[in-house]
């Protein structure tokens, strides 16, 4: 692979820690080899605490997952009478929380709140970045609270999934690809919601077009590759090029353990989270990451102004208009 000379700063997120044991297992293992840089925390899952104690131990910059599609809520009020809720007691799910915001309004942001007082209390302090569990804080009902509450506990770091080259990811299903177009066009009018706000975000987002099955050294290390060609001949005035992994290895979950209350999903049992622990960490997947001058380390990596990812991003939105409105519709998002 040729490889840009500007310095890249790499961030390896595993998501959904705190899911299960097994998950929390398979995601240390990642991090203590090298392959995951940071984590974030789902604070209503079954192993939370465990998760906490985890990053305890071994210093893991954790963050939190915000989560309000699966699973049962912690703020207490909202237990018993909450439209954020079915009538089973738990969230609607991925694709249920986008049809009942289409329907009104849910009042999410005391459930958000109590998810970083409950992230606060089981870590001892705030999360260090702060992103949506199945990419539901860039929904346009959550974009704007998610953006408040954020501003108002100082949480500065946030993920904006929006993936260069989805469009040519001819591999990923119809159905699903009409999911993830769904999430860059939400990505795309949360940009100027998350800047007034002060809200940060690396200039570069993967993690689509390399989940599960479709994992690899060669998928991964193209779409970095990729990514930072373009962004660097977009936005020349970035010194720094900051980009963010998502990931989601582990350990298969085995039920009954694990979940958000309602026990572990398909997603979790899947042999594909084991795929993704086995691929990340490849020592040829290290060299890469090695000699294209990255940095895996999460800290400071983050911290790029708003103003740097709007040139690129605006860059992405160009070549997005060209494609038909019922490729990217909501109505068409929730069918499916």
């Amino acid at each position: 692979y040729s490889r840009p000379r500007r310095p890249q700063h790499l961030i390896v997120t595993g998501d959904d820690f705190g899911y299960c044991p097994r998950r929390n297992q398979g995601i240390v293992d990642c991090f203590l080899a090298g392959a995951v840089s940071n984590v974030s925390l789902l604070v209503n899952g079954s192993a939370a605490a465990d998760a906490a104690q985890l990053a305890r131990r071994y210093n893991i910059p954790i963050g939190l997952h915000a989560n309000l599609s699966e699973g049962s809520p912690v703020c207490e009020v909202l237990k018993t009478n909450s439209s954020l809720l079915n009538q089973d007691g738990f969230f609607h799910g991925k694709m249920g929380f986008r049809t009942a915001l289409s329907k009104g309004l849910l009042n999410m942001s005391e459930e958000l709140k109590a998810q970083v007082e409950l992230f606060r209390k089981l870590t001892g302090h705030l999360p260090l970045h702060m992103d949506g569990h199945q990419h539901v804080h860039v929904l346009p009902e959550v974009r704007h609270v998610f953006a408040e509450v954020l501003e108002e506990y100082g949480i500065q770091y946030t993920r904006v999934p929006i993936e260069p080259g989805l469009h040519n990811c001819d591999w990923i299903p119809p159905s699903l690809m009409d999911f993830y177009l769904g999430v860059e066009e939400d990505s795309f009018n949360t940009v100027d919601v998350f800047t007034r706000h002060g809200i940060r975000w690396p200039h570069i987002y993967i993690g689509l077009s390399t989940m599960g099955k479709n994992m690899s050294v060669g998928s991964i290390c193209s779409a970095i590759d990729a990514a930072i060609e373009e962004f660097v001949s977009k936005a020349p005035q970035s010194r720094t090029v900051t980009i963010e992994l998502m990931v989601h290895p582990g350990y298969p979950s085995v039920p009954p353990a694990g979940g958000c209350g309602e026990g572990p999903d398909d997603f979790s049992q899947s042999w594909e989270r084991l795929h993704e622990l086995q691929t990340l960490m490849k020592p040829e997947l290290q060299n890469h990451f090695q000699y294209g001058l990255y940095s895996n380390r999460a800290g400071k990596g983050h911290e790029c102004h708003p103003t740097e990812h709007r040139c690129f991003i605006h860059v992405l939105m160009e070549k997005c208009s060209k494609m038909t409105s019922s490729a990217v519709r909501l109505s068409t998002r929730i069918q499916n």
